[in-house]
């Protein structure tokens, strides 16, 4: 363990122009009431470092640190927005890591910033809740995220739809690089800077492309298919974001910016998670396309750079990359551990028996898992109203089972590692949220471990279906 974490500080040292120098503006009466143990050991961090909440809030930076907002502009809702930036966020520093890795730690909640615009560069601890929760149930879904180290409360009053308490969240990341970074310069005419900023991110990021003459090329073509396999997990496990403004997507393809994210309960494809995307353009179904259109807007930003025509034959690789990603995924979901003619047939056929009676999109495939290709019977039958059209369906899928020759005990065992048993329902997040609102911690705590086996089986409250208070609960942006 290091007593002192070492910060290094490269976006402040080579990229001026590119950030405000900030500090953190305390709360009141701050409380660690969460942190992240794994985590925290895989920094290398004392523990002794959580005894007190000054780091955690912002009221003591550690040697190193040189706290800055980062600028950066975007498309939001398809609409371009301009300026935006680090409005409630402050990035402290780098963290080198014993094995030369580095990691940013970001403060979210930390008080304004130049790039605020009307906010108050606050955090409350609903939202900050549900960040922490989100990214730690993709990391242990296997999703590329930005993960959460400590969350902090307090007495300040914080005013969104009513008045809330004040909290801050630590924001672990490889990189804090967005789309809107480099669409900020390109859009005030500084092609040198939208270079500069390239050349910075090749070199910390993509270190073996530096050298090669077509590197630029080679880079994009790495976001554009990192883009497509993130987009395709999310919608392997029922995962919509909510807010996939060009300001919230990752350089690197990692899941950025919790707000009103939603896992399906039951399968509906055009799932809107987000009570403020009036025009469903975030909708789950959606997801791919918009990956797309942001890797386009992605693109006009570093023409620059990047010849036309390689930026289009790079923005072609996506739909391929989608693709086999999300075959493979679902291939894996469905058990079909040797492609054959007539996969994408059964899940298709699969999906609309699903989108007919509402079935639940993690239980479905969790029990899915379970099959016998020997036995007509399966406990997933009694999911569906329509038997026929269930029991029509799985003969078929049967058959393919036994086409493929794998003994069940493998089968199951590599479905079962493919299905999680338990995703982050939003009833769940809004328990733990309700009981620390009141001060109960406890509930928080035994979330987060039992997102970090969803793939164990468990039966309980954890895989159910929600409860009809929890059936239709409206998430926004403020969230």
């Amino acid at each position: 363990m290091n007593p002192t974490p070492r910060f290094t500080n490269s976006w402040y040292h080579q990229l001026p122009g590119f950030y405000a120098e900030v500090t953190p503006y305390p709360l009141e009466n701050t409380r660690l009431i969460w942190h992240n143990p794994a985590l925290a050991d895989a920094l290398g961090l004392d523990p002794a470092l959580f005894s007190s909440p000054a780091v955690w809030a912002g009221e003591q930076l550690l040697p190193g640190m040189a706290p800055l907002a980062q600028v950066y502009s975007g498309h939001q809702f398809g609409q371009w927005a301009g300026q935006l930036g680090d409005g409630r966020g402050i990035l402290l520093g780098e963290q080198s890591l014993a094995d030369g890795s580095v990691r940013d730690w970001h403060l979210k909640g930390a008080g304004t910033t130049p790039y605020s615009r009307m906010g108050d560069g606050r955090a409350v601890l609903r939202s900050t809740l549900r960040e922490a929760l989100a990214s730690e149930a993709l990391h242990y879904l296997g999703i590329p995220t930005t993960r959460a180290l400590t969350v902090i409360t307090s007495d300040t009053p914080v005013y969104r739809e009513t008045e809330e308490r004040g909290a801050m969240l630590m924001r672990i990341a490889d990189s804090h690089l967005r789309f809107g970074h480099f669409e900020h310069f390109y859009y005030r005419k500084a092609p040198e800077k939208v270079q500069q900023l390239a050349d910075y991110a090749i070199a910390r990021h993509w270190p073996e492309l530096a050298a090669e003459a077509d590197g630029y090329v080679a880079w994009f073509r790495d976001i554009v298919e990192r883009t497509a396999r993130l987009i395709a997990h999310w919608q392997a496990v029922g995962f919509a974001h909510g807010v996939m403004n060009t300001d919230n997507m990752s350089l690197l393809g990692l899941t950025l910016d919790y707000g009103p994210y939603g896992f399906m309960d039951d399968y509906r494809p055009g799932f809107i998670c987000n009570h403020s995307d009036n025009q469903g353009r975030y909708a789950f179904d959606n997801q791919p396309a918009v990956g797309l259109w942001n890797l386009q807007c992605l693109a006009r930003a570093l023409s620059p750079l990047i010849a036309v025509d390689d930026l289009n034959a790079a923005l072609d690789l996506y739909p391929q990359a989608l693709s086999q990603a999300w075959g493979s995924h679902m291939r894996a979901r469905m058990g079909f551990l040797t492609p054959m003619d007539g996969d994408n047939e059964l899940l298709v056929e699969l999906f609309s028996l699903m989108a007919r009676e509402g079935s639940d999109y993690t239980r479905t495939f969790r029990m899915l898992s379970a099959t016998e290709q020997y036995s007509a019977s399966s406990p997933l039958r009694d999911e569906f109203i329509d038997r026929a059209g269930f029991d029509a369906w799985f003969s078929r899928y049967r058959q393919r089972l036994l086409d493929q020759q794998i003994a069940d005990g493998v089968r199951q065992q590599a479905m079962y590692r493919a299905n999680p048993a338990v995703v982050l329902r939003n009833w769940l997040a809004q328990r733990v949220i309700s009981a620390a609102e009141h001060g109960d911690y406890a509930p928080l705590h035994e979330l987060h471990q039992v997102l970090m086996q969803p793939f164990a089986s468990r039966d309980d409250d954890y895989t159910h279906r929600p409860p009809d208070w929890g059936k239709h609960l409206e998430v926004s942006c403020s969230s």
